[in-house]
């Protein structure tokens, strides 16, 4: 990795360091190089480009975004780059709510809704093409030279069809601006500090719920990228069962890799760490380190999900037997949560409670832990009690989205209190699972955990399994993964 052309002490800003780049006071560029680096460059200009294929919608998103806070000045940043040490960063993904009312995905990026007689005048700050003549584009760490051209505010406007401006302007606007102002925070520093005289932490707050709350209900663009999301994700899990055998040589490590893979190449990176839960592992719920063991006759719990170029992830959980054949009792605990998934998913439907789901299946799994003598009945005590969170741990989905857990932050009311309707996107993922050291239950359950999660849709009927490419019944997985390896 080439090393950036620094200023002697760190601890500049960033404004001395420009400075200096203009005066030509860094060690090792003359006068003559800094001189020619200006000319000669080809125009590179974009021109006739078409709106980004979701622009129609990004816009009804504002207008909704305007309808409900009217007269007021709101921003909505993209967020900034994150330090991973020392002077490299982590990839960057852009804020949801930026990215679902713009469609862009550009580090620095504000979007601002400034209030007009009739609703607001939506503007996008960018970071323009880097400047050659003042060398910002070779002798700055962020200019393209260095990491690849941007886009010039008319090629942005063009695409998103949003009227867009210098966003290095912005912080300055922000702080002489008057009237009432609601941000979208901890995605941007710089622009919370502009704004510190001018917000309040609770308007800022109704924002963020209100934008979570907007994302409940997934339009037809929406419903196309997490069907994108989930075939490709199934081709990931397919890629994982081809290679077990130098999983088994290796480590859980060499399943992550492989699913990474797809997910890089098809989509825009993984929705969430991938748990690769091989053994007792699996019975850890968010197994992430992945440096375990993969060993014939086990299971491996692979929960994972691509997150497409657009920014919506699938989230997709099966439980392999890892030599390609349950054994009796591994199969007798997946069934038991294959049942529980069938009657969850059978309870997602419009006008249902958002918890319908969670209690069916929740009944199924406490009926079988009784059956099992693993606890006391009759199963409505279980219920009662919670009992059987013992073993089943967690709720039994969530709603998805351009969040893995998308909507988190909306009121208690229009989420798990309310009812389901069409459009409505959320995982069914019941499971079990016996820990290693849980002396409650027969030594042969011990280290044994199973989950099956699939993507569901709400439908005007009923629903629709979006991730249904996949098997899940234990017939149907054992002879997939025969195909699969044979």
């Amino acid at each position: 990795m080439a090393e950036e052309l620094t200023p002697e002490t760190p601890e500049e800003t960033e404004e001395q360091a420009i400075k200096q780049r203009k005066n030509g006071l860094y060690p090792g560029v003359s006068d003559e190089l800094a001189e020619n680096m200006k000319s000669g460059w080809a125009d590179t200009e974009l021109h006739g480009l078409k709106p980004i294929a979701q622009a129609d919608k990004t816009a009804a998103r504002r207008a909704a975004l305007s309808a409900r806070f009217p007269g007021e000045r709101l921003v909505i940043p993209a967020g900034k780059l994150k330090t991973r040490s020392n002077d490299t960063e982590y990839s960057f993904r852009a804020s949801t709510e930026y990215a679902y009312l713009t469609g862009d995905q550009t580090q620095d990026g504000v979007l601002v809704l400034e209030p007009t007689a009739d609703g607001h005048e939506a503007t996008i700050y960018l970071l323009p093409r880097s400047d050659r003549g003042n060398g910002e584009f070779w002798l700055d760490g962020q200019g393209e030279l260095w990491v690849g051209r941007r886009h010039s505010l008319t090629e942005a406007e063009q695409l998103l069809g949003i009227p867009a401006k210098d966003v290095r302007e912005l912080a300055d606007a922000l702080r002489e601006a008057t009237g009432p102002v609601r941000a979208v925070r901890g995605h941007d520093a710089g622009i919370e500090a502009a704004l510190t005289d001018k917000v309040t932490a609770e308007r800022d707050e109704e924002l963020r719920v209100y934008l979570s709350e907007a994302r409940l209900i997934k339009d037809s663009f929406e419903i196309a990228e997490l069907e994108k999301a989930c075939a490709s994700t199934a081709r990931g899990f397919e890629d994982v069962v081809k290679v077990l055998d130098k999983a088994e040589a290796t480590s859980e490590r060499y399943i992550e890799g492989t699913f990474f893979l797809r997910a890089r190449v098809e989509g825009n990176d993984i929705g969430y760490g991938s748990i690769c839960a091989a053994g007792p592992h699996a019975t850890t719920l968010h197994w992430v380190r992945n440096d375990g063991d993969v060993r014939s006759g086990d299971l491996l719990l692979l929960d994972a999900g691509v997150e497409t170029t657009e920014l919506y992830t699938a989230d997709i959980t099966r439980t392999l037997p890892i030599n390609g054949r349950y054994t009796e009792l591994q199969r007798k605990i997946y069934d038991a949560v294959y049942e529980a998934q069938e009657a969850g998913i059978a309870a997602v439907k419009p006008g249902a409670a958002y918890r319908d789901f969670h209690d069916a299946a929740q009944r199924v799994l406490a009926e079988k832990l009784v059956e099992w003598g693993l606890v006391e009945g009759p199963v409505e005590r279980v219920l009662e009690l919670g009992l059987q969170r013992r073993w089943t741990l967690h709720g039994t989905g969530h709603m998805l989205g351009m969040d893995v857990h998308d909507c988190a932050a909306a009121r208690t009311e229009a989420y798990v209190d309310t009812t389901l309707a069409p459009g409505m996107c959320l995982t069914v993922e019941p499971g079990l699972y016996f820990q290693a050291d849980d002396l409650t239950v027969p030594e042969e359950y011990r280290g044994i955990g199973v989950r099956i999660e699939d993507d569901i849709l709400v439908t005007e009927d009923g629903n629709r399994n979006l991730s249904e490419g996949l098997p899940r019944r234990a017939d149907e997985v054992e002879a997939w993964m025969a195909a699969l390896k044979g």
